[in-house]
This record gives structure tokens, sequence and C-alpha cells, in this order.
């Protein structure tokens, strides 16, 4: 698989009245034709500790894509955040660790997840 084939994104999920503060971060990574999905109750900025993440559903590959958009069911609204490509391979067990590196416009380093912590480590 090349770079080009291996989307990341994370959007920004506002107002979603089940969302105790109203504002949440999903974490998206391309795998065949959904997307691995992590919920992140905070963006982790350079080299903060690690983060609690939760796994959630699959998403569809139109989430890459999305600039802006309402979410289903009256859940609010998510919009793009920050977008690349990744390089690294993801477990074909979803609940292994994960350590994948992240190329974007607005971000290049990598990204930890070994649930129910995430950490992203900025190395731009």
């Amino acid at each position: 698989m090349t770079v080009e084939s291996n989307r990341w994104v994370i959007l920004e999920h506002l107002n979603d009245p089940k969302d105790p503060i109203g504002r949440h971060f999903d974490l998206l990574l391309e795998d065949g034709q959904t997307c691995r999905t992590w919920r992140l109750a905070i963006l982790p900025t350079r080299n903060t500790p690690p983060i609690r993440c939760n796994s959630l559903p699959a998403h569809g590959l139109h989430w890459l894509e999305i600039n802006k958009r309402e979410v289903s069911g009256g859940r609010g609204f998510a919009k793009r955040f920050l977008t690349g490509f990744y390089k690294g391979e993801l477990p074909q067990n979803e609940e292994s660790r994960i350590r994948i590196d992240l190329i974007g416009e607005e971000w290049q380093g990598f990204i930890e997840i070994d649930q129910p912590f995430s950490r992203l480590t900025r190395t731009d």
C-alpha cells in the first residue's frame, strides 16, 4: 500500500447533546473500505502526556473528505480540523497497540494508541 492510500483526519465534533462539554475530536484512520475511529476528549498538542481515547464504530470513508457536515440523528456538526496521510500498518486485531507516522500540511509526527490512551507527538 502506498502512503497516498492511507488517509487520516481529525474532526472537531460540536454540539452533540450527549457530550457533556459540547465538543470533542474524532480521529479516523483509513482502513480498507471504512475508517477505524476513536473519540478524543481533547486534542493533544505538542508532546502532551497520553490522553484518554474511546474506540468508536467504524466510520465511512466519506468522512475523510468532508469539510463540515451535520451529524445524523441531531448529534451536532463535525468539521475537519487536521488531515493528511499516514505511514505504517494497522494491526488486524483492533484492540492491539497502534503506532503510525502522520503526514499532513499542518501536522508532522506520529500517533500511538494503546487503549484507553493515545498520544500524538509532533515532530515538525
